[in-house]
């Protein structure tokens, strides 16, 4: 059995949960924590919302909004037309829980299972990365809204 590779992190937000749904759907704030393709629209992202990127050696990468619990969880899935192994939508997927802890919020991210993918660990030890990092954007622009 390969071991899983799934990053985790969270992160104590001294804001309320509605506040931080709004910086994980917003396509203004997400813009700041993620990248974002020049044009795309600014409503609320929701269930079903997808973001395509042209990458440059040729295929896409998509994520799809596979679960949208409104202040409680977003799981988006992740999909390169270039991998050899197609994963289930969701298997390899960014996951953002939101736990209300008295008027602030515990922010808890899954990314992965990139051990289903033939290079893996690549994908993971970029994930680590961002995880860090967005958590702190998301959590200054949570704060400060």
């Amino acid at each position: 059995m390969t071991k899983k590779l799934i990053v985790k992190e969270e992160v104590l937000i001294e804001a309320t949960p509605s506040k931080v749904w709004e910086v994980l759907i917003n396509p203004k704030y997400v813009a700041q924590w993620d990248e974002l393709p020049e044009n795309y629209p600014s409503e609320n992202m929701t269930k079903g919302s997808k973001v395509v990127w042209e990458n440059p050696n040729g295929g896409q990468t998509v994520t799809t909004i596979i679960k949208a619990e409104e202040m409680k969880e977003l799981k988006i899935a992740l999909y390169l037309s270039n991998w050899e192994v197609k994963p289930n939508e969701g298997d390899v997927a960014y996951l953002y829980q939101l736990e209300d802890q008295n008027g602030s919020t515990l922010l808890k991210i899954e990314i992965g299972d990139f051990s289903l993918l033939k290079d893996g660990q690549k994908y993971y030890d970029a994930s680590v990365e961002f995880a860090s990092e967005s958590k702190k954007v998301i959590k200054q622009l949570a704060e400060n809204q």
